[in-house]
C-alpha cells in the first residue's frame, strides 16, 4: 500500500509540472481567446459582450474568404508538389552509390535557412538575379519579376515552400525506405517483379505510416506559412497573395481590429483542424499492418 502511495505521488510530482505548464502556455491563453471572439477587446480591455457580431463580420469580410481561398490552393499545391519532390529524392539518396550522404545533407540544408532570410534571397533572385539570367540567355519565362503578378507570385511561393520544405519530408521517407524488409523485396524479387512493380506493389504500401506523418506536417507548415509570405511577397500584389496567416496578423496589429482578429484566428484554427483530422483519417486507411 506504501508503495503504490509512492508510486502515484511521483506520478503527480512529475505529471503536474508539464501538465500545469501546458495548462498555462496553451489551454488559458487558447480559452481566453475564444473568449475575446464574443466581446468588443482592443488588446487591452474589455467594455461589453458583443455576442456573435464579430463571427458575423468574419464571414461578411471578403479580404477575409479571399485569403482563406488562396492559402487552399497554396496548402493543396504544396502538399503535393512536396510530397512527390520528397519522395523522389528520398528514392535518389537510397540508391546504392557514393556520396548519398552529401546529397541528403544538401537536399536538406534549405529547411535549417528561416522563413525571412529565405524570402529575402527568392526575393532578390525573383526580382533580380532571374530577370537579369533570362534577359541574357533568351528565356522568357523568368523575363518578368514573378511577384509583380498575382499568379506568377502564387507559384512563386509555391516553388520556395517545395525547395524548403522537399529535404524535411525526403528524411521521413528515407527513414521509411530504410526500414522496409529486405525478406519482402527478395520475395518479389523471386516472383519476377520489376523496380515499379515493386515500388507500387510493395514498398508504396509499407510506407503508408509515412506519407500520413509527411502529409500532416507538409498540411499544418503550409496553413500556418506566416514569415516566408510576410518577406517574400507582403501580400502583394495589392493584397492578393495574402495568405490567412498574414491576413489575420494585419487585421490585428495593422488595423488594430483585435477582437474581429482574435476571431479570424479562431476560425483558421477549426478549419486547420478539420483540413488536419480529415487528411489523417484517409491517409490511416491505406496503412498496412506489419
Amino acid at each position: 500500500m506504501r508503495t503504490r502511495r509512492q508510486e502515484i505521488r511521483r506520478f503527480l510530482v512529475f505529471a503536474l509540472v508539464p501538465l500545469a505548464i501546458f495548462t498555462l502556455v496553451l489551454v488559458v491563453p487558447f480559452t481566453r481567446g475564444i473568449y475575446f471572439t464574443f466581446t468588443d477587446w482592443n488588446g487591452f480591455d474589455v467594455t461589453q459582450f458583443v455576442g456573435l457580431d464579430n463571427y458575423i463580420a468574419a464571414f461578411q469580410n471578403e479580404d477575409f474568404w479571399g485569403s482563406m481561398l488562396f492559402t487552399a490552393g497554396y496548402v493543396v499545391a504544396s502538399l503535393i508538389l512536396v510530397n512527390v519532390v520528397a519522395f523522389g529524392l528520398a528514392l535518389l539518396v537510397t540508391i546504392p552509390l557514393r556520396g548519398v550522404n552529401v546529397l541528403r545533407t544538401a537536399f536538406f540544408l534549405p529547411n535549417l535557412i528561416g522563413g525571412v532570410i529565405l524570402g529575402l534571397i527568392w526575393q532578390f533572385l525573383f526580382g533580380q538575379a532571374l530577370p537579369t539570367i533570362a534577359e541574357a540567355t533568351g528565356i522568357p519565362v523568368f523575363a518578368e519579376n514573378w511577384l509583380l503578378d498575382t499568379t506568377t507570385a502564387f507559384w512563386a511561393m509555391v516553388i520556395v515552400t517545395v525547395w524548403q520544405m522537399s529535404g524535411y519530408m525526403m528524411i521521413i521517407y528515407v527513414t521509411a525506405l530504410m526500414s522496409i524488409e529486405q525478406e519482402a523485396l527478395e520475395a518479389s524479387l523471386i516472383d519476377g517483379t520489376n523496380a515499379v512493380q515493386r515500388l507500387v506493389f510493395i514498398k508504396l504500401p509499407l510506407m503508408a505510416q509515412a506519407f500520413t506523418i509527411s502529409l500532416f506536417l507538409t498540411l499544418r507548415n503550409a496553413f500556418m506559412a506566416f514569415d516566408l509570405n510576410l518577406s517574400l511577397t507582403g501580400g502583394n500584389p495589392y493584397g492578393t497573395t495574402e495568405l490567412i496567416s498574414l491576413q489575420v496578423f494585419r487585421e490585428a496589429f495593422s488595423f488594430g481590429n483585435f477582437s474581429s482578429g482574435q476571431t479570424q484566428a479562431v476560425l483558421m484554427f477549426v478549419v486547420i483542424a478539420i483540413a488536419a483530422l480529415a487528411q489523417v483519417a484517409i491517409s490511416k486507411r491505406f496503412e498496412v499492418q506489419r
